[in-house]
């Protein structure tokens, strides 16, 4: 399938033909006896299934994404590729780079051993303060299906199972095990479920995880939703799990659509399932149907001896000898093509005449390439802005400033921040003690961040550890009080060169999410003076708060001296005076952007607006990069010239910022959700009340909501320039859709997205002011001209009929625009129905 299939103009995929896969599969069930059956439908672990010899099933393994794959360790010594996060991707509106990126990490995880891909996660972005906004896609279920369905082709096409995530109606992360989002059946049938549907119709995945929260009084896991809909309207072949530890009951989940209760091997299936069946409380034949699944996925990705499902790719998906290289273009290119110049006035490229750049701000020395959470990966090595900016900038002097602090919390130990305490490299040592005081294991680490699940060291369980001691020199690189310590839920214990300088217990804040606990844990922090070249020997020890839990998270926290906020702005003005040109580089946190927590504000943290209009100030000749994955708001925005939004851009950022700054590539981003402005932030309620969430402000989400509403905010859904200007005509009917001739008016190549929205004035059903139908994007090149053609399929058309429970065409009259963003009616023209 080519990215062209993918449009939604073209036929949906058509169900592919089981009958023969399905027979043989029915036999290898049928020789299972009922607790061999029930056994294969709880992990036997945290990530994989047993083998099943009697099925020919071999250890099935499945894998946390979307930006990466992690695979079965959550560790630094096994690295992964960093791609751009989901924000970022979907900012492309460019299937064809998604699909690419898909196919990179089936090879990646081909490389680790993977079977199951637990992404994309296609939930909307209902409300900007979403904690993990940055890990879905976008605001508009048209743009969310588009690119997931390429996301979906490109990992299945190589053999690779995606599992399509959260069904459905994963919106907020406040109370997201619990809450009941209460969602009229138009709103749920139009918005939240119309993704999931796109992406079944036009890429068939092969599984997919059924969401923690409840949906209308019912959780997801015994939701009727899967068999009625997923399994029943759609026809859905693919196998439904659980998100972690998200199946609630044997009974009830048993006669459900879910199919595999994850993780393992606790849990309410079990024994409790095969004497349910054997009582006649759940039928046997639902259990032989969930198996049925499992074993159909497992063929499909070549996990089943002597069956051919036809789903395995003719080549090899990954190759040793090109990996690295292939890695670090398509994530420099992916990077690129998600950066979204929201402003520019002449700034953008740097002109030749520029010989000195000042970069400053607290995420340009390090930028955030991801965000927290299950999604979080640990890539070989990461290009961070200025590294980037020093190496891509040829003839330029580049020079760093801090500017300001965006976080009181120390960081995780960088690699190179410590070595081991034998000198032999860079790193930390760990040392895992058990109960009775003996030395289990050691281990060798790159970086100062760990989680383990089900058993840590070499193989050793959770339940059995005592305590663990982390070890490593310090060598001061400036004279100042470095702060030390470490982070985690437990006791802790930082001595430094023999010398105990903090000793505490730490709790998590009460009502805490079980990732926010090693996401944001709490702090053990001590200030210790040394001067440049000065060593410290650190020693901490740390013994978990429980070890009922199948999880551990502990960090080794390190922080170089830093000065006041006032004297970092300072000095970062002094070095934007004196420069030729000046980027801020400004952010989010994990504390503000991360799985398990939804954000309070969508103010940048700390003083980093006090930042940019002091540097704005001091040389109009400033880039903002705006380094987040969700909205933030940008109060200096009318005063700045060039403002590039980079997301979390993955491990390429730095190279990828270089590219852009520098001319080299033209920032090929739209915007995928909108950015508010500030006193125009609308946040629907997403904070339950008494454990219910209801989403009164029906369709109206986004752009929508902003067009309804009148609201104008900074940043359009769709808005995004590049380096040449654009001309759209008219557009006319044809087949399908419609033309729009494409005029690239500037001096060079570039690329552009044309978009149509919908409208349906006077329409005597509930509909949004518009809506986008489609789009194309489409590259010309410089004085040249091109006719795009833009799909709009019946479904563009229709509404969900709560009364006939089906989507119907509402017949009259239509009205089409055509423009670069939801904000830019560049043309009309009705159209009739």
């Amino acid at each position: 399938m080519t990215a062209e299939n993918l449009d939604p103009g073209v036929a949906p995929l058509p169900r592919p033909d089981t009958a023969t896969l399905d027979a043989a599969l029915r036999e290898r069930v049928a020789a299972l006896s009922l607790a061999e059956k029930v056994r294969l439908l709880t992990g036997t672990d945290f990530w994989s299934i047993d083998p099943e010899p009697k099925a020919g099933l071999r250890r099935y393994v499945v894998s946390d994404g979307p930006v990466g794959v992690r695979g079965e360790r959550w560790d630094d010594r096994d690295p992964s590729a960093n791609i751009p996060s989901p924000t970022a991707v979907a900012a492309s509106w460019d299937e064809d780079l998604v699909t690419r990126l898909g196919a990179l990490l089936a090879a990646e995880s081909r490389r680790k051993g993977v079977d199951v891909l637990l992404a994309p996660t296609i939930n909307l972005h209902r409300t900007p303060v979403g904690g993990r906004h940055f890990e879905c896609f976008s605001e508009d279920p048209l743009l969310t299906g588009r690119v997931a369905a390429a996301y979906v082709h490109g990992l299945q096409a190589n053999g690779v199972a995606a599992c399509v995530k959260h069904f459905v109606g994963n919106d907020q992360e406040a109370e997201r095990m619990t809450a009941d989002n209460r969602i009229d059946e138009q709103t749920l049938r139009e918005l939240y479920l119309a993704p999931f549907e796109h992406v079944e119709e036009f890429a068939r995945p092969w599984s997919y995880m059924a969401a923690y929260n409840q949906v209308n009084g019912t959780t997801m896991t015994e939701n009727d939703l899967l068999d009625d809909v997923l399994k029943g309207d759609w026809g859905s072949d693919a196998l439904v799990m659980s998100d972690w530890f998200a199946t609630r009951s044997t009974e009830a989940a048993g006669n459900a659509g879910l199919d595999l209760a994850m993780p393992g091997p606790v849990g309410p299936w079990g024994a409790a399932l095969v004497e349910a069946v054997e009582a006649g409380r759940v039928p046997e034949a639902k259990v032989d149907e969930k198996v049925l699944r499992l074993l159909r996925l497992a063929a499909r990705t070549g996990a089943v001896d002597g069956v051919d499902a036809g789903t395995q790719p003719s080549a090899p998906v990954f190759d040793a000898g090109t990996h690295e290289a292939r890695v670090e273009a398509l994530t420099r290119e992916a990077a690129a093509a998600g950066f979204v110049l929201v402003k520019n006035s002449g700034v953008l490229p740097l002109a030749q005449d520029v010989r000195s750049v000042a970069v400053v701000g607290p995420n340009a020395l390090r930028g955030r390439t991801l965000g927290g959470g299950s999604a979080t990966v640990f890539p070989a090595s990461v290009v961070h802005p200025v590294e980037g900016l020093l190496a891509g900038l040829a003839g330029v002097e580049v020079r760093h400033s801090l500017g300001v602090s965006s976080t009181d919390r120390v960081p995780p130990a960088d690699i190179g921040t410590l070595h081991l305490p034998d000198a032999s490299e860079d790193g930390i040592e760990l040392t895992f003690v058990g109960r009775d005081g003996q030395v289990l294991s050691t281990e060798r680490r790159r970086t100062g961040a760990y989680t383990w699940m089900g058993v840590v060291g070499e193989d050793t369980p959770i339940s059995s550890l005592g305590h663990i001691v982390a070890r490593g020199t310090l060598t001061a690189t400036s004279n100042g009080a470095y702060r030390i310590g470490a982070s985690g839920i437990g006791s802790v214990s930082v001595t430094v060169d023999g010398e105990q300088v903090a000793a505490t217990t730490l709790v998590p804040r009460p009502g805490a999410d079980i990732v926010e606990s090693f996401m944001m844990p709490p702090q053990a922090i001590a200030e210790v003076a040394l001067g440049e070249g000065g060593t410290a020997d650190v020693e901490i020890r740390f013994t978990p708060g429980s070890l009922d839990q199948p999880l551990v998270a502990f960090q080794v926290n390190v922080a170089p001296p830093r000065g006041t906020d006032d004297e970092e702005i300072a000095a970062a003005v002094a070095l934007a005076r004196s420069s030729d040109a000046a980027v801020v580089v400004v952010g989010t946190t994990e504390e503000v952007e991360s799985e398990g927590y939804d954000r309070t504000s969508l103010a940048l943290p700390g003083r980093q607006d006090d930042l940019v209009r002091a540097v704005l100030a001091a040389n109009p000749n400033t880039v903002v990069v705006v380094n987040s994955g969700a909205p933030v708001l940008m109060p200096w925005l009318d005063d700045a010239r060039a403002v590039l939004l980079a997301w979390f851009p993955g491990q390429q950022m730095g190279a990828a910022l270089a590219d852009v700054l520098s001319g080299a590539v033209e920032p090929g981003g739209r915007m995928p959700t909108t950015w508010p402005a500030p006193g125009g932030v609308v946040a629907p309620e997403s904070d339950p009340v008494d454990g219910v969430v209801e989403y009164t402000e029906g369709l109206d989400i986004g752009y929508r909501r902003c067009a309804r509403d009148g609201i104008t905010p900074a940043v359009p859904f769709g808005h995004g320039l590049g380096y040449t200007t654009w001309e759209l005509g008219a557009p006319r009917e044809v087949d399908g859709g419609v033309a729009v001739r494409v005029t690239n008016t500037g001096t060079r190549d570039g690329a552009h997205v044309v978009q149509a929205y919908l409208s349906r004035p006077g329409s005597a059903v509930r509909r949004p002011v518009l809506w986008l139908a489609g789009f194309t994007k489409v590259r010309v090149p410089a004085g040249g001209s091109a006719e795009a053609v833009v799909a709009l399929p019946e479904r563009a058309f229709q509404h969900w009929d709560a009364a006939a429970h089906a989507f119907v065409t509402e017949p009259g009259e239509f009205t089409l625009t055509v423009g670069s963003s939801a904000a830019d009616p560049a043309h009309t023209l009705p159209l009739k129905k």
